[in-house]
């Protein structure tokens, strides 16, 4: 966002005139997609209701809109907390493709269906082939999967020419559900690939869904149900393309007191893994960041993740649980990483629902509590820089909170814009920013804001 500087972002203001209207309730976070020779970008919408919308990033006029089938009444499900069920997880976008690929739930004979579509960016088609129904293609395979106990919360990846969409429950964890990651080949939709938990439980189910490095998939699991042997929950996995899993402990990270985190319902999957780099005297060093429900942050060697209780660092850095998606960017020689959660360690200040960590390389790396900012709610941050180093703003939602969009210099956390409250906010809801603009999904509707 080269235009958006340090001192410029203190004259954002909503775009006038740009209200863009969809049908359905909006929990994935609005994709962007230029077509190659267009004058302006598209938005890409996908809601609760099964509609799915490409805006005008200029002007908000609708360019097409799908209805993908029926969503499924919470009345249909065993338990949960959206009503209607339909697009939840954020989609993904294969560009060399043009293509939209995402899970939505299908009320089909008052049953719901996970059914993995992809769409033509161009028009909305369906392409052909598809949708696939993730039961029956794993049926295939000799695999119980249940479509009412399972649920698509996390964001869709693509690492090659195959797109991974996570798995996990209903809020309530009812009824025997699993962890699954499973791969559609872009081009073979019939040959999926997936990974399972073992026990039952271990939900893939944080918003920021499944993280990559370009190598290898990361995943993290919540809770399991009624495990007296550790089988795969509160840990992070390390899954090559084709979702193969060794046993190897270089290949696991688990939380040393998974029992104690099962029985509190405290995920340490509540966050996606993140992998990212930091400079040190010896040049880059690789990690892998998991922040979780229990409050606390475990940075792990990517290559070697050792196991039960093979964490690098295991602190305490939130007084509440850690939800959502972290983002980080390069400071100073170091990484910091902005998450929603209130800090445990916050600078004399404001504080809120945003905390901003400090992560120095080192054996071991040293993660301190660079700034917090004063937020109220649930939304995921993100991260803008004008050449990708210099003037990080980090940008934040109160969803379901004081509703409002904040900006805060990445190096000292001094506020730099506050927003007027918006309505539609869902909890999780995650900005996005292109062609110079913020845009922010709500029910029913997109917001931007932009310098005039």
């Amino acid at each position: 966002m080269p235009g958006l500087s340090w001192d410029r972002a203190r004259e954002l203001k909503p775009v006038a005139n740009f209200a863009p209207r969809f049908e359905g309730h909006l929990y994935a976070q609005p994709l962007y997609w230029k077509p190659q020779g267009a004058a302006s970008g598209r938005l890409i919408v996908g809601s609760e209701s099964n509609v799915v919308s490409a805006i005008d990033a200029a002007s908000g006029a609708t360019i097409w809109s799908r209805n993908l089938g029926p969503p499924a009444p919470l009345s249909t499900l065993p338990c949960g907390n959206i009503d209607p069920l339909g697009v939840t997880g954020t989609p993904v976008i294969d560009e060399a493709g043009a293509t939209l690929y995402l899970d939505a739930v299908i009320r089909d004979g008052g049953e719901p269906h996970h059914r993995v579509f992809a769409l033509s960016l161009d028009d909305g088609a369906v392409r052909p082939g598809w949708p696939l129904d993730v039961a029956a293609a794993l049926r295939a395979q000799g695999q119980n999967f249940d479509p009412r106990t399972q649920n698509q919360r996390g964001a869709l990846t693509i690492l090659g020419q195959t797109f991974y969409v996570p798995f996990g429950g209903h809020f309530g964890d009812c009824g025997t559900y699993y962890g699954w990651v499973v791969g559609v080949p872009l081009g073979e939709p019939q040959q999926v690939r997936f990974w399972r938990t073992r026990g039952r439980g271990g939900g893939i189910w944080a918003p920021g869904g499944i993280a990559s490095d370009g190598e290898s998939l990361f995943v993290a699991t919540g809770n399991t149900e009624g495990a007296t042997q550790w089988a795969d929950g509160e840990a992070v996995f390390r899954l090559t393309p084709d979702l193969h899993h060794s046993e190897a402990k270089t290949d696991v990270f688990a939380a040393r007191n998974w029992r104690a985190l099962d029985d509190r319902d405290a995920d340490l999957g509540g966050t996606n893994p993140l992998p990212f780099s930091v400079e040190g005297d010896r040049g880059a060093q690789r990690l892998v960041l998991a922040l979780g429900k229990d409050q606390r942050a475990y940075l792990l060697d990517p290559l070697d993740m050792r196991g039960i209780g093979g964490s690098l660092v295991d602190e305490k850095v939130a007084d509440y649980s850690i939800r959502t998606a972290p983002a980080a960017y390069p400071m100073a020689g170091a990484a910091y990483v902005a998450f929603q959660g209130r800090g445990a360690r916050c600078p004399a200040g404001p504080q809120g629902e945003l905390t901003v960590l400090k992560i120095a390389a080192g054996s071991p790396p040293a993660i301190g509590t660079a700034w917090c900012g004063a937020v109220s709610g649930a939304g995921a941050p993100i991260v803008t820089t004008t050449d990708g180093k210099a003037n990080p703003i980090v940008w934040m939602l109160g969803a379901e909170g004081d509703n409002r969009l904040h900006g805060f210099r990445g190096d000292t956390g001094a506020p730099l814009f506050t927003g007027e409250p918006l309505a539609g906010l869902r909890h999780f809801q995650t900005l996005i920013a292109a062609d110079g603009r913020l845009y922010i999904g709500a029910d029913g509707r997109l917001y931007a804001f932009g310098i005039q």
